[in-house]
């Protein structure tokens, strides 16, 4: 018995340690990327916005996880419409349905923009990833001006697009029309009283 708990143990370390040295391999492709921005490598970046063409950028990114290639070709074509003409990288944060969910104006964003919700059932509707899709759906954040998702959870998040155990599509419909933060009484009052702490000063 003793034998078995350690041979499940050792499968389950190795699990980790196989999920670690994946997380990694994005985390490495998001730092690559961000480099080509504050090198100010543009001609590598270009490359990188021509996905229909295969050139010596898609390779080098391909070459962080071959066994997702595919993908992190994606991504990395994905980060580069973000940036384009950008001097300053981005990291991103969130999913892409979070991200989604900063589309709009200030008339309505994420749900209660009729344009985001569209593109948003289109994306997790598909059952490949859609490339097409999530480039307007990056190009719509970046005309927003609001920061791009996590590139490296991204990677990861079309890695497992088809894992049904990790729902990412559904787990991106669950972020995109998460409801918005509301200030709660308490912060009310704490912010009246400052305010008439100020106009009595």
């Amino acid at each position: 018995m003793i034998a078995d708990v350690s041979g499940i143990a050792n499968r389950n370390t190795a699990a980790d340690g196989t999920a670690l040295r994946e997380l990694a391999r994005s985390e490495q492709l998001t730092q690559w990327l961000l480099g080509l921005v504050n090198s100010r490598n543009y001609g590598k970046l270009a490359e990188l916005r021509r996905p229909s063409i295969s050139q010596n950028a898609h390779i080098e990114a391909g070459w962080f996880d071959p066994g997702r290639r595919e993908v992190f070709e994606q991504v990395a074509f994905l980060f580069a419409i973000y940036h384009r003409g950008a001097v300053e990288p981005s990291r991103g944060y969130g999913s892409l349905g979070a991200a989604a969910r900063r589309i709009g104006t200030n008339l309505g964003r994420g749900p209660d923009d009729a344009g985001a919700s569209r593109l948003m059932d289109r994306i997790v509707a598909s059952r490949r990833p859609p490339l097409r899709h999530l480039q307007h759906a990056i190009t719509r954040v970046r005309s927003c001006g609001e920061p791009p998702p996590s590139w490296s959870r991204l990677a990861d998040d079309l890695a497992r697009w088809t894992d049904r155990q990790a729902r990412i599509r559904y787990r991106w419909a669950v972020d995109f029309h998460a409801p918005p933060q509301r200030t709660t009484a308490r912060d009310h009052r704490t912010t009246t009283t400052t305010r008439t702490k100020d106009t009595l000063t």
